[in-house]
């Protein structure tokens, strides 16, 4: 136990291994159930404090969210904060993703912007928590300090998240009730999420699942008004548990008329014979186990019997995930919760989940196929160093136009007026710090001294990337390690391609050690995963992205090294920006089809690297 006083924000890992705070609404919910320990029933109904989350329930005794309607488990963790940090503040910081909505940051990461922002630091730079990124508070901006992309980030008001004093436990656990045998508790409230929740755990802390409790009965007449299911005095029998668990399915049940009262003796059989024995089924007294003590095959025979009777009486079904989980918890929720979702009425039914197709049906190389109007099926990049001979200075002057009478404006680079000396504190390159220029194509302005140093830490390759607007002068190349990119027709159709064959790329990039251009020169580099099999379709517009992919990898933009985004691994190959669909005959991860919007929007970030069909003559000539 700790004596403190801290800020709480509960948090859930999302699958990139990140955790993910709730919103101070959402926690304070979450910490009222909390706190008010066992006997407010230990599951938190998400959708009570916001409706977007209606599917999602928290079980406190194993600290997991369940989402009812996929069945998909996520852990979840109560944090604590100082108060005078952002949380204890109301402020949040969120970045604008690719469909245009704002995404708050990870609570480490949105502390440290506050407390840079607060200090009136022109920027703060992320890297020393593990991110490649730089806030630009002058514009609002993210840049990715590898490809130089910018995003918009916003800071907003919100509510404080909920405060602690005292003493605080060391676990984040939720505690165990002291009269684990007591009977459960009535729902909080009437609604239908609430009576679900509370009748999967009546179902099962009663000992109404042994074999010999629960039996097939008649189906009564609908019931004219739901009546509250009774909760069984502590130390009943058995019998009286099994009624206060048959109570809870008459009362979700009768929500939706005669035909769910009807499917009840169904599912009572179901659970009477998927079931095992409780220990005080012979004695008569109720037997009361947690989820986590049921055993597992008795579990998948729960699933799978009800199953059979809601496919057998037509209920549409909708797959469920992690019936085979790691632990009895995930399967115990997901087909104990489908049952009684099944008894409210609603259209569910326990299946095994799509399987994900990375891969097409074997080939044999005669099917295998060259791409009409590009050569070869098969090219490598080796490292090529920055062209030499000429100085950043003669590369800016390329593009640049001197200005005489700077305006009344920041530099974006350093942040000063562009009417003082550059604010650039770095390496001082051979330039007077006073001196102002005008990119040509888009017309920004900065000092010549930031243009310089800006060159000299990226690529050297004679190219330069506009900081504010991206506009690229020159021919922009990266940093991608040595390789091979193999690509050829296979005769198989894509979802949603079913007009063609399709396109099949395959990276091969072998670990290494980093050069001059890398984050951490002469530090071996990893490369997991590869070979990479990437698929497009084989139509006019797929072909046009695999010529334009084909000039990406030989100007190395395809990957880099960095930082995954997966596992946080360092120092290890990337994708480079350039999204790729890597599953064949699935949509489960989001890389794969159909998506009728892919082709265009790799197009897109094609363009954003400066590659487009002018690139393709280039390269011809």
């Amino acid at each position: 136990m700790l004596l403190a006083s801290a800020v709480v924000v509960w948090e859930w890992l999302n699958e990139h291994g990140r955790w993910r705070p709730y919103s101070p609404a959402v926690s304070h919910h979450i910490e009222a159930v909390a706190r008010a320990g066992p006997r407010a029933g230990g599951s938190v109904v998400l959708g009570q404090a916001d409706s977007r989350l209606a599917p999602y329930i928290i079980d406190l005794q194993s600290m997991h969210q369940f989402r009812q309607d996929t069945g998909t488990i996520r852990p979840v963790r109560r944090s604590y904060y100082d108060p005078s940090s952002a949380p204890g503040k109301g402020v949040v910081w969120e970045w604008e993703n690719d469909s245009g909505s704002w995404t708050p940051y990870d609570m480490d990461v949105g502390i440290t912007i506050q407390r840079a922002y607060e200090k009136q630091h022109p920027w703060v730079d992320l890297s020393t928590i593990g991110f490649c990124y730089v806030i630009d508070f002058a514009t609002m901006g993210q840049i990715n300090r590898q490809t130089q992309r910018k995003r918009r980030v916003r800071r907003r008001l919100d509510m404080v998240y909920p405060l602690v004093s005292g003493t605080l436990p060391k676990s984040q656990s939720w505690p165990a009730s002291p009269g684990a045998a007591a009977a459960p508790p009535a729902p909080t409230c009437a609604c239908p999420q609430c009576l679900l929740v509370m009748s999967v755990k009546a179902a099962v802390s009663a000992g109404g699942l042994g074999a010999a409790t629960l039996q097939p009965r008649k189906a009564p007449p609908a019931p004219p008004a739901a009546p509250k299911a009774p909760a069984p005095a502590p130390g009943a029998k058995a019998a009286d548990g099994t009624a206060a668990a048959r109570g809870s399915l008459k009362v979700l049940a009768s929500q939706g008329g005669r035909q769910q009262a009807a499917s009840t003796p169904a599912l009572s059989s179901v659970i009477s014979a998927a079931s095992p024995p409780g220990p005080g089924a012979g004695s008569g007294k109720a037997s009361r186990p947690g989820l986590g003590t049921l055993n597992r095959s008795h579990l998948q025979r729960l699933a799978i019997a009800q199953s059979r009777v809601l496919i057998a009486s037509g209920v549409p079904t909708v797959p469920v995930k992690n019936l085979n989980g790691s632990s009895p918890v995930n399967p115990a929720l997901a087909g104990i919760t489908g049952i009684l979702m099944s008894a409210a009425g609603l259209p569910v039914c326990l299946t095994r989940p799509p399987k994900l197709v990375l891969h097409p049906p074997p080939v044999s190389k005669s099917e295998i196929q060259s791409i009409p109007g590009i050569s070869h099926t098969c090219r490598k990049t080796t490292k090529k160093q920055a062209k030499k001979g000429k100085t950043p200075e003669e590369v800016l002057k390329k593009y640049l136009q001197k200005v005489r009478h700077p305006p009344d404006e920041d530099c974006t680079i350093c942040m000063e007026r562009l009417s003082a000396p550059s604010g650039y504190k770095g390496p001082q390159p051979a330039i007077k710090p006073d001196l102002v220029g005008k990119l040509a194509k888009c017309g920004h302005i900065f000092h010549l001294h930031c243009l310089v140093a800006m060159y000299n830490n990226g690529n050297k390759d004679g190219s330069l990337q506009c900081p504010t607007c991206k506009t690229i002068y020159g021919v922009k190349t990266g940093t991608q390690p040595p390789g091979k990119m193999e690509y050829h027709i296979i005769p198989h159709a894509l979802p949603g391609h079913s007009d063609c064959k399709t396109i099949r790329i395959i990276y091969n990039i072998p670990p290494g050690v980093q050069g001059p251009e890398h984050p951490n020169p002469g530090k071996s580099f990893t490369a997991r995963g590869f070979p990479r099999h990437c698929y497009l379709p084989d139509s006019e517009k797929g072909r046009k992205v695999l010529k334009l992919l084909l000039v990406a990898w030989d100007r190395r933009l395809i990957f880099a090294i960095g930082t995954s985004s997966t596992t946080g691994e360092s120092d290890t190959v990337i994708w480079n920006e350039i999204h790729h669909k890597t599953e064949f005959g699935s949509n489960l991860t989001g890389h794969g089809y159909p998506d009728i919007n892919y082709l265009d929007n790799v197009l897109a970030e094609l363009a954003a690297q400066g590659i487009t069909e002018e690139s393709l003559a280039q390269e011809k000539d």
